[in-house]
């Protein structure tokens, strides 16, 4: 992620939503990693065994990278994001070295055995950042490509109809894809990709929400007060009824991951 004035406005504070404390603190809502996510990235590291986490967020995949690897550096824009990750569960790792630096002039001069990105990649200057990566991963090393969701049919459904009406991203375009851009650019060549299999996921609505809340488009940080609190209100609409007797959500857990190799290198 760039601070520079080559991103168009409205991306640029979209981007900016991740540096308010509340936004990385809404992040608790957000799903984790399935183990088989984490299991394949860590198949994928090539020696060195030294991994580099590109818009690392609160550590979401590098903290359960981390006793996995020799080595892991997360790098973040912003500084709400890294303090949040510090206090969360294997966010203060002695291998797991935080840095709040933008992706593309990263100041590190080592060698990197795979480079992950976690929702992040469409966020970048993506020529910028190939050029970059170029100059990081050992011969052979990938760039994996990650997302998850915790999801099921009824709340798809609901949130189909309900997001359209807070987005702040009314323009957003669900099919495009950052690894895709940089393929027909000649800039990375796909070697693979899985969709792990559903796992069931519990978490409270309220939790459901915050996680909703940690996106850019649904920052409680771009709405009025009366809008966040229209907008929680629709969701437990949809979410309550389907609560167990315990007050959870049974949601379920998928990632997808696709990794390849960067290709155009002169």
């Amino acid at each position: 992620m760039s601070k520079d004035a080559d991103m168009p406005q409205p991306r640029r504070e979209l981007a900016a939503t991740f540096q308010h404390a509340g936004v990385a603190a809404a992040y608790r809502g957000r799903p984790p990693y399935p183990d088989e996510a984490i299991e394949l990235l860590t198949d994928l590291v090539e020696r060195p065994a030294r991994v580099l986490d590109i818009g690392a967020g609160e550590g979401s995949l590098a903290r359960p990278l981390a006793p996995r690897v020799d080595e892991i550096v997360a790098v973040e824009l912003y500084d709400a994001m890294v303090s949040a990750g510090r206090t969360l569960p294997g966010g203060d790792a002695a291998n797991l070295h935080w840095v709040v630096e933008p992706v593309e002039t990263f100041t590190d001069t080592g060698t990197f055995g795979l480079a992950v990105a976690g929702a992040s990649l469409h966020w970048f200057d993506l020529l910028t950042l190939h050029r970059r990566l170029a100059d990081l991963l050992a011969p052979g090393a990938v760039l994996a490509v990650c997302d998850r969701w915790a999801r099921s049919p009824q709340i798809s459904a609901g949130l189909a109809e309900i997001v359209p009406r807070y987005s702040r991203a009314p323009e957003y375009d669900a099919s495009y894809s950052a690894t895709g851009d940089l393929a027909a650019r000649g800039l990375w060549q796909q070697h693979g990709s899985r969709t792990t299999k559903p796992v069931p996921f519990r978490q409270s609505v309220s939790d459901f929400i915050e996680g909703l809340h940690s996106t850019s488009t649904l920052a409680r940080e771009l709405m009025t007060g009366d809008e966040a609190d229209a907008f929680d209100t629709d969701v437990h609409r949809i979410a309550d009824p389907l609560v167990d007797d315990d007050g959870l959500l049974t949601l379920q857990l998928t990632s997808s991951v696709v990794w390849g190799e960067l290709s155009g290198i002169s």
